[in-house]
């Protein structure tokens, strides 16, 4: 499978996704916080970087869940509309890509 490469758009939510899973840890290590997730420290170490812009959903269900976060939550932080506006593109595009 090719992977295309990332916008700038996947790369600042990817950032934002970060920021938000530092932020909910909060004091919380990084090793019990991937552990309980049963993801690496590493994998988490690279999205909480923003090093991983588009991690798996399996991945992302899994450490919101340990950090107390709903999905829904997390998609709101990361799918703000201002990301509209730069690439013009809509909710109904998201839904479909």
């Amino acid at each position: 499978m090719v992977r295309l490469p990332l916008t700038p758009a996947d790369v600042e939510r990817g950032q934002r996704l970060g920021a938000l899973l530092r932020r909910a840890r909060g004091d919380r290590s990084m090793l019990e916080t991937a552990l309980d997730a049963r993801v690496s420290p590493e994998t988490l170490r690279k999205i909480e970087s923003g090093r991983v812009a588009t991690p798996a959903f399996s991945t992302i269900a899994a450490i919101a869940g340990v950090l107390g976060l709903s999905l829904d939550e997390v998609w709101a932080e990361i799918s703000r509309p201002e990301d509209d506006a730069r690439t013009g593109r809509d909710a109904r595009d998201r839904l479909v890509s």
